[in-house]
């Protein structure tokens, strides 16, 4: 049942999602990367290898689609599949040195967004918007 307290927040968080993924695309042009790639990208910018499970849980991406977006990033010399040495069934996706530099830009894109969204949201209503976000997700699994 649709309420007043509830009327149009998935909405609105569809239409800022639009919006985000747009000026991100607007601000990312020259390197011809899909929103995917730069989500992967981003989070890979802090170094770190991830496995394909971790990054579909923090991308959000269906594993599939997510195995496309990695083939292209390898196939454009942004990112690397490794075997885990402790179980070779499990692989590591890591940054090249192209891919670190790509994703620098894609992580600083993110973050000079954020900072613009956010300038002007208190801490509390921070902390209301990831709730209701945190809400969203688990209401969807």
């Amino acid at each position: 049942m649709i309420t007043d307290r509830t009327a149009g927040t998935a909405l609105e968080l569809i239409r800022a999602t639009h919006a985000t993924l747009h000026a991100l695309g607007r601000d990312l042009a020259g390197l011809h990367i899909s929103n995917s790639e730069t989500c992967v990208l981003a989070i890979l910018a802090d170094g770190r290898a991830r496995t394909v499970g971790e990054l579909a849980g923090l991308t959000a991406i269906r594993p599939t689609t997510l195995t496309s977006v990695l083939d292209r990033l390898e196939s454009r010399g942004f990112a690397a599949r490794e075997a885990d040495p402790e179980d070779r069934r499990s692989y590591g996706v890591l940054l090249t040195r192209d891919g670190r530099e790509v994703a620098a830009l894609a992580a600083a894109a993110v973050r000079d967004l954020e900072e613009r969204a956010l300038a002007s949201v208190s801490d509390r209503q921070l902390a209301g918007f990831r709730a209701v976000l945190s809400g969203l997700t688990e209401a969807s699994r």
